[in-house]
């Protein structure tokens, strides 16, 4: 395989012909996620509250083999062998370093990351090295492992400094090796003051991303002076107005690019959501734009269209994302789906629904769903609950009477902090309780579930990906 680098605005391998990255991220592997994995909370929490309900041992004994069966080299082989040229790998620092022995790393982290790149030099398939959760948390969401909904990261020198030696260390570690693409060096990034955080996205805060950038880039050239740096927008990947023009060689920008064609409900096409919307949407993106403008490659990292709603719907959202990826394509941009395998939500490959581990968290997942405690599935019907947020949110907008406080923006945060931070840490006691008294033979067999061998290829995802992978081989 080829090191990878950015000429001209394109991607392009040793010999100058561009390689266009498409294919699809990991996540629920090395940063678990509540909807992708099947449980509620946050990962640090849970991992706390099942090593105090089945013990210490069995619960490590239990994370082991998720991530053993979630990702192994048949699951790199099916993304190959379907035609992708990428994949995004996802991690957590905490499986570099532990909160309470900062700047000391853990071999077990690198080794599993080694592993899985190992695979993928073995297949010909490029990987990306994504750190979606940072010392400290770099946004409130759930996916930085956010079990405050406070994102200290920006606030503390201390988590900053750690980010970067974290990734000095990681760029050590993979400095020549041509099957790493590029270092994607924090997801979704959030620094929006705390006004912002409380009543909506907010403003970026500009000087500080842009400094930020341009150290973990110095940082990273001192170590390794080849690979390609990943930079994203900030509001979770969606702002870049005031980034500061390209100030490095081999860097790419990332965007995030959900779309509510994507999502739903109703049907696809329409006069009013269509391909030309598609099209529009991408030119209006500030990501679109900063390419645009300064002749850089762009890699919409994360997209995606949920098919855990209506059944019906099914055939709409795979028309939604198959135009979405089709207007990628016109305008030349890298592109990885988001999720590559889940509980059934929207995962390329997703569990069996008759296995054991889904049979065994089927009444946990019933009532997530009507509590609202995973964030991220906000396009599934009203439940009480959520109706509850809504009917709080109109009263507190009524009674306060400030114009910058929004009934969206106080429903977003109450489903977030009440819903998914509170009550999603209640429901963590009575999943843990579901693992309790078994043996770690029995534990291995209901972790099976998520081996790529037992689990189920999306046939309509499929057919979208596919259409796009394989016609580019």
């Amino acid at each position: 395989m080829d090191l990878l680098q950015v000429r001209n605005g394109e991607v392009v391998n040793s010999q100058g012909k561009e390689v266009r990255l498409r294919g699809t991220c990991v996540g629920g592997w090395m940063n678990m996620e509540n909807f992708i994995n099947g449980y509620p909370g946050s990962e640090h929490a849970l991992r706390a509250t099942l090593a105090d309900t089945i013990g210490e041992s069995k619960a490590h004994f239990f994370f082991e083999r998720l991530l053993d069966y979630f990702l192994a080299e048949d699951d790199i082989a099916f993304m190959k062998t379907q035609g992708a040229s990428v994949v995004r790998l996802s991690f957590n620092y905490r499986h570099f370093e532990r909160d309470e022995a900062p700047f000391t790393y853990l071999e077990s982290g690198f080794a599993r990351l080694e592993q899985a790149i190992g695979w993928c030099a073995k297949h010909g398939l490029y990987a990306i090295l994504d750190m979606h959760a940072v010392q400290g948390n770099q946004n409130t969401d759930w996916h930085s492992d956010n079990g405050s909904r406070h994102a200290l990261f920006w606030r503390h020198p201390h988590f900053q400094d750690r980010w970067v030696a974290l990734w000095e260390a990681l760029a050590e570690r993979f400095k020549g090796n041509a099957a790493v693409a590029g270092y994607n060096v924090m997801n979704e990034p959030h620094t929006s003051n705390p006004r912002g955080r409380l009543t909506g996205m907010g403003e970026p805060k500009w000087e500080q991303i842009n400094a930020l950038n341009r150290r973990i880039v110095s940082a990273i050239r001192a170590v390794d002076p080849d690979h390609i740096i990943i930079l994203e927008g900030d509001n979770y990947s969606s702002r870049f107005a005031q980034f500061d023009a390209p100030f490095a060689d081999n860097l790419l920008y990332s965007s995030h690019n959900y779309t509510r064609p994507g999502f739903g409900p109703g049907p696809y096409p329409t006069a009013e959501f269509n391909r030309a919307w598609q099209e529009s949407n991408l030119l209006a993106h500030e990501g679109t734009q900063f390419m645009q403008k300064y002749n850089v490659p762009l890699w919409a990292g994360e997209f995606g269209s949920p098919y855990n709603g209506s059944a019906a719907e099914v055939p709409d959202r795979m028309r939604a994302l198959d135009d979405q990826i089709s207007v990628f394509e016109q305008y030349c941009i890298h592109w990885t789906t988001w999720t590559y395998k889940d509980v059934g939500v929207m995962g390329w490959v997703y569990l069996n629904p008759e296995s054991e581990y889904m049979q065994r968290v089927k009444h946990s997942l019933e009532t997530k769903i009507l509590l609202n405690s995973d964030f991220w599935m906000g396009w599934l019907p009203t439940t009480p609950a959520k109706d509850i947020v809504h009917t709080l949110a109109h009263e507190i907008v009524e009674t306060v009477g400030d114009e910058d406080i929004t009934v969206a923006g106080i429903e977003r945060y109450l489903t977030q902090a009440t819903m998914a931070t509170y009550i999603g840490a209640l429901l963590q006691i009575p999943y843990a309780k579901l693992f309790k008294g078994l043996s770690e033979a029995e534990l291995d067999r209901i972790l099976q579930s998520f081996a790529f061998k037992n689990c189920i290829v999306h046939p309509e995802l499929d057919t979208v990906m596919s259409k796009y992978l394989h016609a580019q081989q």
